[in-house]
């Protein structure tokens, strides 16, 4: 302790960022973290060699993966969640979604599930929501479902989005953008009905 207090201003800011990012859980769960994050920046390096999507793909990564580190998600499930994010954004890059397309969907559904669980127990946590418990699990539910219905809708338009101002290889139309949206809101009521088992210490303060 007396150390820490003598540290230099920029140390204590160092220590106290790496307290409030580091991921709470079993030593493999913060290791996959760890290395997930790695990888991204990593990835975020040589996409400067690559292209604007590369670059503004991996940085929406790296900006995700520290929203998970902030979440009160389990462990494991900050672990799984960087993981698929990062998964997600290589296999955007490397046309894997075009080789194998029950990919895509997949990805909607789980990464679309796991963020608006976040963003539930960020809701449900800070006192935003005049709520409690007696809500139960339909209120969670429902509220994550629509959570994520907004997270697929904003996913499409920023497909769009690149579709239209980056890069016209990315995929767009359609029955794409329904199945998506359909996944999406699967992933997130299925994270509703499990948010008791994603969150730590369950969803409310």
């Amino acid at each position: 302790m007396a150390a820490e207090a003598n540290a230099s201003p920029a140390a204590r800011l160092w220590q106290e960022a790496v307290r409030t990012l580091r991921v709470d859980g079993p030593l493999p769960a913060r290791l996959i973290a760890d290395a997930a994050a790695l990888l991204t920046l990593l990835s975020l390096v040589l996409g400067l060699w690559d292209s604007g999507v590369a670059v503004a793909l991996y940085s929406l990564v790296l900006l995700g993966q520290t929203v998970i580190r902030l979440a009160p998600l389990r462990g494991s499930v900050q672990a799984g969640t960087a993981v698929i994010l990062l998964v997600a954004a290589w296999a955007a890059l490397l046309d894997a979604y075009q080789l194998i397309p029950w990919l895509d969907l997949v990805m909607h559904v789980v990464a679309t599930g796991l963020l608006a669980a976040i963003g539930t127990a960020a809701l449900l946590r800070s006192g935003w929501l005049q709520t409690g418990p007696s809500a139960g699990r339909a209120g969670q539910t429902l509220l994550t479902a629509g959570l994520g219905a907004l997270l697929a809708v904003l996913w499409e338009v920023g497909e769009w989005f690149g579709h239209t101002l980056l890069d016209p290889a990315i995929q767009v139309g359609y029955e794409d953008t329904m199945g998506d949206l359909a996944a999406g809101v699967l992933g997130a009521l299925l994270a509703g009905l499990l948010l008791d088992r994603l969150v730590k210490d369950g969803p409310w303060p």
